[in-house]
């Protein structure tokens, strides 16, 4: 049974920029500027998105005269399922660690030495 990994902390920034864009493209620059990542942060994750199928890409159709075309990278509806998940998962590790056994979390609940 392979374990899969909790994606880390940039991943799931990129993959909630994405989502919150829908179905819009986005170039991998637009993301590096919104995130404040560094292509070569940005880009290697783009890449692994696509390769798992998270992450749909395409060329520039429309270039300005005098520029290359750009990469566009959009959420494949895997993708979005695939941040669903991770939201579902980070709600129920929040939801264990806020007590739901009946305790509070740490740092949360009657402070010692406290009057009322």
């Amino acid at each position: 049974m392979t374990r899969e990994r909790r994606p880390s902390p940039q991943t799931v920034a990129v993959l909630d920029a994405l989502a919150a864009k829908a179905s819009d493209w986005s170039h991998g620059y637009d993301l590096c500027r919104v995130l404040g990542l560094k292509a070569g942060t940005i880009y290697p994750i783009l890449i692994r998105l696509a390769e798992r199928g998270y992450v749909e890409t395409a060329w520039e159709q429309e270039v300005p005269q005098g520029r290359p075309p750009r990469h566009l990278y959009r959420l494949s509806a895997a993708g979005a399922e695939h941040v669903r998940e991770l939201r579902r998962a980070e709600a129920r590790r929040t939801s264990r660690r806020s007590g739901a056994a009946g305790h509070p979390a740490p740092g949360e609940g009657a402070v010692a030495g406290a009057g009322a």
